[in-house]
């Protein structure tokens, strides 16, 4: 019986979520702006010279182990601690236009810097952000994000718990940066990754061709940019 539905392509309830079994709710914005999803993706940082994905495990440890930052502390015995590279991303509901910063933390602080900066991009491209959508990170649940956003009139929203579906969009966008741009080439230090995000993006915003927009890149759907008139 599964081989004939997957032969029919029915094997996978695709209209149903997988958790609860209740339809999927899908929602689209009507115009740029109107929702604006922010997440944080967090990597292991590549040890100078390349790690495992590159020479392999023998070598790459040894690279790990040479190159590890000695201020930070070891927290498992015999494994170097390198610290994480921390992706803040923001991806506009409707236009699906892109902004992302690779980062050292993910602090309250840090995360409102590079929410300003990606507020400054928005509106580079016509796009003033009337609503957030994050999930229950403690930079978000912060005290400084709240009233941040309530001196900016920017209705913020934060996710179920345990549901991140529900932010879905930038979920996509973080696998997608995982796929294209962390481990697509193998990188020979971190500091060579970091230096391609903004290339991949702006691949990504202005010729990568996005399913959901009729496979055209995002930047055809922003208005008030130059060179566009839709």
């Amino acid at each position: 019986m599964h081989r004939v539905l997957v032969r029919c392509r029915i094997n996978r309830l695709w209209h149903v979520d997988r958790v609860t079994g209740e339809p999927i709710r899908r929602y689209e914005m009507t115009r740029p702006g109107e929702l604006v999803h922010v997440d944080v993706k967090k990597l292991g940082n590549i040890p100078d010279g390349g790690g495992w994905r590159i020479h392999g495990r023998a070598l790459g440890s040894r690279n790990s182990q040479a190159h590890r930052n000695p201020a930070r502390p070891r927290k498992v015995h015999g494994r170097a601690n390198l610290g994480y590279c921390y992706v803040h991303s923001a991806i506009d509901g409707y236009s699906r236009l892109a902004y992302s910063e690779a980062l050292d933390d993910e602090s309250a602080a840090t995360a409102l810097a590079f929410w300003a900066r990606a507020r400054s991009f928005f509106a580079g491209h016509g796009i003033t952000v009337e609503r957030v959508l994050t999930d229950n990170g403690s930079a978000y649940c912060s005290h400084a994000w709240r009233e941040e956003h309530r001196r900016l009139g920017i209705r913020h929203s934060r996710t179920r718990v345990r549901r991140p579906q529900t932010n879905g969009k930038v979920e996509r966008l973080n696998r997608t940066l995982l796929e294209e741009w962390a481990y697509r080439r193998l990188y020979t230090s971190e500091t060579a990754r970091r230096a391609a995000l903004s290339a991949w993006l702006h691949h990504y915003n202005h010729h990568r061709p996005h399913t959901a927009l009729g496979n055209l890149p995002p930047i055809t759907h922003c208005t008030n940019v130059s060179g566009q008139y839709n």
